[in-house]
């Protein structure tokens, strides 16, 4: 069971980081401040799930040795979230996608059999339809913008969709949890998925791709590089300085 949390750990805790890297290099000074709140809100459910994995895993690692001390071969994160920031479109078109399927898993995971889970959702279920409605407006504004911010959405479009098939696929730990009322059955999500990403895509005046080769891996702890480069930043005090406290 605390594998399959451990991928729903992962995916916040990497998303949180690459958001967290636009702090300072916002556009704008409202996006310099709501991008890296939004980090917190992905890191803050990192955190507690991190914390119930480890009790459940029983090996005495608690959230710091699971985030901190494992290997890019260990992470389970989907690709989506590791993929590197790109441009402003690109981030906004990635943290929509992923805002569009956690809404709806975590308000179908207030029914969770297990209280973590629960006490996550709680919270969760609202920062992610605050993440839906800002990604959203600012892919509605730039898909439907100026000739250039046209290109660059629908640019993230090709680039992206490749990615989203992963988000409902369930690996054999997850098929686990999902069978014991853990966690939601993601398959089950994509017509919610799909309906916010229709009319906001409608919007926006973008059309999704209708054939794509899915790019999947990430919950076998097959990535891409992306990921290495981030664990050794985003690793890197906490390798150099181990068991230091603050």
């Amino acid at each position: 069971m605390h594998e399959a949390l451990l991928e729903l750990a992962d995916d916040h805790l990497i998303l949180g980081h690459r958001l967290s890297e636009w702090c300072g290099h916002a556009p704008m000074l409202e996006e310099d401040l709501a991008l890296p709140n939004m980090a917190l809100d992905c890191i803050g459910s990192a955190r507690t799930l991190y914390a119930r994995a480890g009790e459940l895993e029983g090996a005495g690692r608690d959230e710091d040795a699971l985030a901190y001390r494992r290997g890019e071969r260990a992470f389970r994160n989907c690709l989506l979230v590791e993929r590197e920031n790109g441009d402003f479109a690109q981030t906004m078109l990635r943290q929509l996608m992923f805002a569009a399927f956690m809404e709806p898993y975590w308000h179908a995971a207030l029914g969770s059999t297990d209280e973590a889970v629960r006490g996550v959702a709680g919270k969760a279920t609202k920062e992610m339809g605050y993440h839906i409605r800002h990604a959203g407006e600012w892919v509605i504004r730039l898909g439907d913008g100026a000739p250039e911010s046209t290109l660059r959405m629908g640019r993230a479009v090709e680039e992206l969709a490749p990615y989203a098939d992963e988000l409902f696929a369930s690996s054999a730990a997850a098929r686990a949890a999902e069978e014991a009322g853990v966690l939601p059955e993601r398959e089950a999500l994509r017509p919610a998925w799909e309906a916010v990403m229709s009319d906001v895509m409608g919007q926006a005046g973008l059309a999704w791709p209708d054939d794509v080769w899915p790019q999947t891996g990430g919950r076998e702890g097959r990535h891409t590089e992306a990921l290495g480069h981030l664990l050794a930043e985003m690793q890197s005090v906490h390798r150099a300085h181990p068991g230091a406290a603050w």
